[in-house]
């Protein structure tokens, strides 16, 4: 099983995707170390990236996922991926679920402007939201729930 934890910026997708590949005993990816320099340097700017920007990123990715799978490894990835097409280049196999953590934007706002040492701007939040196609197919927590009670949850509901 392959688990991406999906969702705008500031939801907590690292901090549970860790926690749950720490009680699983699983590997974690972090999404965000997959971007090329430019497009962080243009995340740091507050510039959006586009469809475009996001394609050698989401390739990278899918590599990432399909050599784990192909391997028998279980792994856990956080990784926004916020539009259908995004998710459809991930799912490489019926044994990728995404757990969408969804929360309202004063949530995610308050915790931007709060966090510090991560390249994302805060000013992105707007386009992130706007980007956000909001999945049919994916597991969905509140994602103000505390990291602990979303593992929990995570375990519960896909049975790991």
């Amino acid at each position: 099983m392959f688990i991406i934890l999906m969702g705008v910026a500031g939801t907590g997708k690292t901090t549970v995707g860790r926690l749950l590949a720490k009680d699983l005993g699983w590997r974690f990816y972090e999404g965000d170390d997959f971007h090329p320099p430019a497009n962080v340097e243009k995340m740091r700017c507050g510039e959006p990236l586009t469809d475009r920007d996001r394609r050698p990123w989401l390739d990278a990715l899918r590599a990432v996922i399909q050599g784990a799978l192909e391997k028998n490894d279980n792994g856990i990835m956080a990784c926004s991926a916020l539009k259908r097409s995004y998710r459809a280049r991930l799912r490489v196999s019926e044994q990728v679920v995404f757990a969408y953590l969804a929360a309202a934007p004063d949530v995610i706002r308050r915790r931007l402007e709060e966090r510090t040492g991560h390249f994302m701007n805060p000013s992105l939040l707007e386009s992130q939201f706007a980007a956000l196609e909001t999945p049919q197919d994916a597991l969905t927590l509140d994602a103000a729930a505390p990291p602990a009670v979303l593992v929990q949850q995570l375990r519960q509901e896909l049975s790991i």
